[in-house]
């Protein structure tokens, strides 16, 4: 059988690589025959796992089915669009109407939030369902010459899938480790298309005499130097060609937008037709480039088949025009506004329609509830929580009660702890908000409450877990 699964039969597999394997994810292996225990996770490897390409031809033979389990999924994360940034969140100058009509035809989440309101450790809490303190990646941003990233041991969301039998397949940033053993195609993804960085001076500067910043292809040089102008037009084409490439099989798409991350552009179609200025212009495109992602699907018949999440990894940047009203906070806090983001799930006929949803939901929830979709066992040692009902089910109530939250270190370093309606922020100076009545964290009343900041001191500090060195 060749890498990507090729039987000699004509029968396309997805297998896990030998390494990925080796991790603590389950398989589902479904064979249609009404005798098999279908969605049984099975440990890896195994001797169910050695045979399955001599049972895909059995099967192939006997005119029975090979199908992997779960809908094709697309996560679609931004970078530091903030939660007032949209018009179904609110936005006046700014005009969304593929997220709107996404909005309308699904569900919109006003409590979803990310555990840390920057780059790195946002997107290893999303790629994992683990704190990211708990995959050593609890502060800073990994610069192109950081040696650490997220270790080749983690399981990741590509992983879970592939395991269920789904191609894989990363575009846009990833900023989760740029050595071998660290990069998209060796944490279970099948194809990558992207910049691996960040687009800003830090980051770019590193290449100037390499010619620019690289869009890479898999591990290889496609073009240099990364224009943000150009990006998301370049990873919206890149997505709906992986999306008609594998429309015959289950897939799982991550599509990780540059924008609106400083530096932002937009193409010329989209300059000077917003009311909010360039980053305006960049979200509408955004808009746009989803739009055209739930048009393809629908033009191919695979609406039904396929579950769309769009979010951000965590609110604005403070040095843009974007928005996380009525939060207060931005990127690099703890406040809600740099942790509470956008979150549309879309799915004709599974997920509700119309519908507002104000249950609490994190990044950290995803990859289970993929994995229960797909109907794979992920390792039992997660911070996320199944939320599957909630995203199904219009009156399903959250299973999560609780959110610890951390940015930067020593002097710097701000964290908070929620419950409930309850939020704690710990440093630089304790405060207690009751988010049911404030939202917005502007009544510290934490002297009227001292049992309260006890109990949730206690519980945070349970979760901080030994300091870990910041990257760089």
């Amino acid at each position: 059988m060749s890498e990507g699964g090729e039987l000699g039969c004509g029968l396309q597999l997805s297998m896990p690589e030998t390494d990925a394997a080796s991790k603590r994810v389950g398989m589902s292996f479904m064979v249609g025959t009404g005798d098999e225990t279908s969605g049984r996770s099975l440990p890896q490897p195994s001797f169910s796992h050695l045979m399955k390409p001599i049972l895909a031809c059995l099967m192939m033979i006997l005119g029975l089915s090979v199908h992997a389990a779960g809908p094709n999924v697309i996560l679609i994360n931004c970078d530091d669009l903030g939660y007032g940034d949209l018009g179904c969140y609110g936005a006046k100058d700014i005009r969304t109407p593929h997220l709107d009509r996404m909005a309308a035809e699904g569900t919109r989440f006003t409590d979803f939030s990310v555990t840390s309101a920057l780059c790195t450790p946002s997107r290893a809490a999303l790629m994992t369902g683990k704190y990211p303190g708990r995959v050593g990646l609890a502060t800073g941003v990994l610069r192109p010459d950081a040696k650490n990233g997220l270790a080749g041991s983690e399981t990741t969301l590509a992983e879970v899938f592939k395991a269920a039998g789904h191609a894989t397949g990363c575009i846009g940033k990833w900023h989760l480790g740029f050595v071998k053993g660290m990069r998209p195609v060796d944490q279970g993804f099948d194809s990558y298309y992207g910049v691996l960085h960040n687009l800003d001076h830090w980051e770019t500067v590193v290449f100037e005499k390499e010619g620019g910043m690289p869009v890479l292809r898999g591990d290889a040089v496609e073009k240099r130097p990364a224009v943000p102008a150009e990006m998301t037009a370049l990873y919206t084409a890149e997505a709906l060609k992986f999306i008609v490439q594998h429309r015959q099989r289950p897939f799982f798409l991550y599509l990780g937008h540059a924008m609106p991350h400083l530096p932002f552009d937009a193409s010329p179609k989209f300059k000077g037709k917003s009311q909010r200025g360039l980053y305006g212009d960049v979200v509408e495109e955004l808009d746009d480039s989803t739009g055209q992602i739930l048009d393809k699907l629908r033009a191919l018949g695979l609406a039904e088949q396929t579950l769309v999440i769009f979010t951000s990894d965590n609110g604005p940047e403070r040095k843009t025009p974007g928005t996380a009203a009525p939060l207060t906070g931005t990127k690099h806090t703890v406040y809600e506004g740099g942790l509470r983001v956008p979150c549309i799930a879309w799915w004709p006929g599974k997920v509700p329609a119309n519908r507002v949803c104000g249950e609490m939901l994190t990044t950290l929830d995803l990859l289970p509830s993929f994995a229960r979709l797909c109907e794979t066992q992920p390792s039992a040692n997660l911070d996320g929580i199944d939320q599957t009902d909630l995203f199904l089910n219009a009156n399903a109530k959250s299973r999560r009660t609780t959110l610890y939250s951390l940015y930067g270190y020593k002097e710097r370093r701000l964290e908070s702890f929620r419950e409930g309606r309850w939020k704690l922020h710990l440093t630089p100076k304790t405060m207690l908000f009751d988010l049911q009545t404030d939202l917005a964290e502007q009544n510290d009343v934490s002297a009227d409450h001292a049992d309260i900041v006890g109990k949730l001191t206690r519980l945070a500090i349970g979760l901080r877990g030994a300091e870990l060195t910041p990257p760089n």
